[in-house]
């Protein structure tokens, strides 16, 4: 790993994995739980070439580089999209990871075609109600539908994906069924889905789904959900080996 030069109020965080790091800035958007567990979501192979729309500080490229080929990771925040090549650099990724500032919702003039085998997203949960934006100020509004929504990020995803390719995103469960919608009108079939709960009395707040394009309709996999926290408030077993905190079997 390279020596980082932080910047005003940005910290070094360990990734628990393969001796990485990143730096995060507080003041904007640092990631959470959501993005690593979408990270740990998919089946990965080490030819895939993979794409993520919306990669903040490029966490999930550095979780995910040594299981596939290459990751293009695309964020549209100048100062989110520099964050993430120093983060590269510093971790001596590049050649395993791209960094590209820009807008995914114009995705047809930065890569060609089907040419991704898997296409990651933890895009923004909530749409956003009238007389709701003034109300919404920084880290917030990387959580509401201000810059791309539901169907900006699977109308991306269809487009970069080849034929059999997967689409992986975390999401919203009260959004599942706009979810199962919009990826049927874009020629992709869910095939996994799991809920992630809070605890295990607790209602889901967050799933993972994983879908296909050019599957056909049904065969959806539901998988046990997934317990965040124990009843004492500590990490789940399952959890623990997600963020590297115990041996793996």
């Amino acid at each position: 790993m390279r020596e980082p030069e932080l910047k005003p109020q940005e910290r070094l965080d360990d990734l628990m994995k393969s001796g990485r790091h990143i730096i995060q800035d507080p003041r904007e958007f640092c990631f959470s739980l959501d993005a690593v567990l979408l990270a740990h979501f998919p089946h990965y192979h080490r030819r895939q070439n993979v794409l993520e729309l919306g990669t903040g500080t490029g966490v999930i490229p550095l979780l995910i580089a040594d299981e596939v080929a290459h990751v293009e990771a695309v964020e549209l925040s100048p100062v989110m999209a520099d964050l993430a090549s120093r983060n590269v650099w510093m971790n001596e990724l590049e050649q395993k990871i791209t960094v590209r500032q820009g807008d995914y919702r114009d995705i047809r003039s930065m890569y060609p075609a089907e040419s991704f085998d898997l296409v990651l997203a933890n895009p923004p949960y909530r749409p956003v109600a009238h007389g709701q934006a003034n109300k919404i100020q920084g880290i917030a509004r990387a959580r509401h539908e201000f810059t791309a929504t539901l169907a900006d990020v699977v109308t991306a995803a269809r487009y970069a994906l080849r034929f059999g390719g997967r689409f992986a995103m975390v999401h919203l469960p009260e959004r599942l069924g706009e979810i199962l919608v919009s990826l049927h009108a874009h020629q992709m079939e869910a095939k996994r889905l799991q809920m992630v709960q809070p605890k295990a009395e607790k209602a889901p707040n967050m799933m993972l789904v994983e879908a296909v394009v050019g599957a056909a309709p049904g065969g959806l996999k539901v998988l046990p959900p997934l317990i965040v926290h124990e009843a004492d408030g500590g990490y789940t077993e399952a959890i623990r080996r997600i963020y590297g905190l115990t041996e793996r079997d």
